[in-house]
């Protein structure tokens, strides 16, 4: 016998073939209506046309994001048995696995990028700037991501390979705006310089230290706020005031680097306890108290909050593709996804800030909107079922059998 139920937190039944459609998730998109007819078209390279276009690309991944999956056979699960996303995110012919993986390795990343600078443009306004005293911020980081043995290109130790995600993020609006990726092992000083603009101020932990570097930024006109290694060999050229009592215990402008590595430009050195731990660091930009180096460069926290948040609630770090195409466009949908995430949150609730909490309430409505139904079926014994509502009853097998059989014969 077959019982035909939603569980108790479902919506009502959906029957195949009705329209489903969720306003909140199409008001989560809408700010890409605007964006995607400006994007260079995605043609196809052979006579046929393209059946799982961009548009069902994108949002395929945008899903994938929202919903928490953490493998490919899950997102094509889903697509395939829910009704929302089969009617909504693949094409009405449906779609195969070879053309999904094959369409993540191969196509869309330019799209990605250009979708993912202009939605940073639309989102900067609605952010407004802090901080505009201090100049235009940008913290340069990286974070590494666990690859599989297969990706064999995603060198990184003898025992392990890992590819490695490089942001820039405007620290004046808190918005990631760049993102390039290498190796588990690849160097990470280069995007500073590809990151920057002229005029900015590239904020960075001591793994970027790099005299020459240093040197050839300020010739370039792109400022630094970095961190030192605490063994750096240093001349004191001056002395500068500071504020006293705020943990900073030294200030001033000094030659860095030894005979055989030492900087062209003069920088300026703050030195500061916090917690008891010691931090040496130096920027070129001579119009800065102390105090704003010190502030500016506790700003770059930030940036390890973006990488926090990112892997541990949108699940960017589960990757569905082993290939760096695919790789790359899944970290560039994840981005587009927080990005939407939080202007959702400024136009709903006027935060500027994403919070767990929002999210939840973005997806329990998506599902309260889309319905998820669920088919139970229920086996009942009969002997099982008289003996527990009557202990006391004697059992007849041959009586059971004939009830039984009038059972099957009406249902």
């Amino acid at each position: 016998m077959s019982l035909f139920s939603t569980l108790p937190f479902a919506i009502s039944n959906k029957r195949v073939g009705i329209p489903i459609h969720s306003p909140t998730f199409q008001s989560f998109i809408a700010p890409l209506d605007d964006i995607l007819p400006k994007i260079t078209p995605l043609t196809s390279r052979s006579n046929r046309p393209i059946t799982f276009t961009f548009d069902y690309q994108l949002k395929s991944l945008i899903y994938y994001h929202l919903e928490e999956c953490t493998s490919a056979q899950g997102l094509l699960q889903m697509m395939a048995d829910d009704e929302f996303a089969r009617q909504n995110l693949i094409p009405e012919e449906g779609l195969g696995e070879s053309t999904f993986y094959e369409a993540n390795a191969n196509r869309g990343a330019i799209q990605m990028l250009e979708i993912f600078d202009q939605l940073g443009r639309r989102i900067s306004l609605c952010l407004g700037d802090s901080f505009l005293q201090l100049g235009d911020l940008v913290a340069i980081d990286g974070s590494l991501i666990d690859a599989t043995l297969s990706m064999t290109w995603a060198d990184y130790s003898t025992s392990a390979n890992k590819v490695k995600v490089h942001i820039g993020l405007s620290l004046n609006r808190n918005l990631p705006r760049r993102i390039a990726l290498t190796t588990g092992n690849g160097a990470e000083r280069p995007f500073v310089s590809e990151f920057l603009a002229i005029g900015q101020t590239g904020v960075v932990d001591r793994g970027y230290q790099d005299h020459q570097r240093f040197d050839e930024w300020i010739d370039s006109d792109k400022h630094f706020v970095a961190r030192l290694k605490k063994n750096t060999r240093w001349e004191l050229i001056q002395s500068l005031p500071f504020i006293k009592g705020n943990g900073i215990f030294f200030f001033g402008k000094v030659r860095m680097g030894d005979k055989y590595h030492r900087m062209r430009h003069p920088v300026y050195l703050v030195g500061l306890s916090v917690g008891g731990k010691v931090y040496w660091v130096a920027t070129d930009r001579q119009d800065l108290s102390a105090e704003e180096i010190a502030f500016i460069y506790s700003l770059r926290w930030r940036i390890e909050t973006l990488f926090g948040w990112w892997k541990r609630h949108l699940k960017v770090y589960h990757l569905i593709s082993r290939n760096p195409h695919g790789v790359l466009l899944q970290l560039l949908a994840g981005l587009i996804t927080y990005l939407l995430f939080l202007l959702h949150c400024v136009k709903q609730y006027g935060e500027k800030r994403p919070s767990i909490r929002r999210l939840r309430q973005l997806r329990w409505q998506i599902r309260r909107e889309t319905g998820y139904v669920y088919q139970i079926r229920v086996e009942i014994h009969l002997q099982v079922m008289v003996l527990l509502i009557f202990p006391d009853i004697s059992y007849d097998q041959d009586y059971h059998k004939k009830c039984q059989a009038n059972i099957h014969a009406i249902l």
